[in-house]
């Protein structure tokens, strides 16, 4: 096995192989395994510990090379990661200082407070939006609507109150049409 490395996998699969097997012969086969891993290099007579043996062999030589050739792909990023720090750093009263950089950037919307229609928390809807929405839809039946959401007890979530109002007066608008079609269903259908 390699050097520094304190652990292996033993699938669960194994169960159907072992379960066949008596417990002394389990007991020796598990002996072997832990001898293999430890570069122990076990050698044994008993044909049906080297049988049983052999996959588990095979899968730890598999799972060893998987391993190995992560670790050299750990070790070589460490190596670069280091390598950028150094040539990142600066050195102050010879001690070297890492630097780093942070960027902030901060933009604002300014809103004429007579472009808005209506606001609450932190939602708004401008003249313009409420403008659209009065296309298709009642002054009052928007205010009805505006006023629900505002008390509705998850309007945190909400990004948007032109959307969110666009989005449940259509849900509304439905609902009621089902019930318009329902009232005036023929009563054999």
């Amino acid at each position: 096995m390699a050097d520094n490395k304190k652990s292996f996998l033993l699938y669960s699969d194994l169960i159907h192989t072992v379960q066949k097997l008596s417990d002394d012969q389990a007991g020796k086969l598990f002996k072997h395994v832990l001898e293999y891993v430890n570069d122990l290099h076990p050698e044994t007579e008993d044909l049906l510990t080297q049988v049983c043996f052999e996959p588990i062999k095979q899968s730890l030589k598999r799972d060893l090379k998987k391993w190995t050739k992560q670790h050299e792909q750990r070790i070589a990023a460490g190596k670069k990661s280091a390598e950028v720090r150094k040539r990142n750093a600066t050195t102050v009263n010879d001690r070297s200082v890492s630097s780093t950089v942070s960027v902030s950037v901060s933009d604002s919307v300014t809103v004429n407070e007579k472009d808005i229609y209506r606001s609450f928390a932190h939602l708004s809807m401008s003249v313009s939006e409420f403008n659209k929405l009065e296309a298709d839809y009642e002054k009052k039946t928007i205010d009805s609507c505006l006023d629900s959401i505002e008390n509705f007890k998850n309007n945190k979530k909400y990004k948007s109150l032109y959307l969110t109002c666009k989005n449940w007066l259509k849900k509304e608008q439905t609902k009621h049409e089902l019930k318009t079609l329902n009232k005036f269903k023929a009563p054999w259908e």
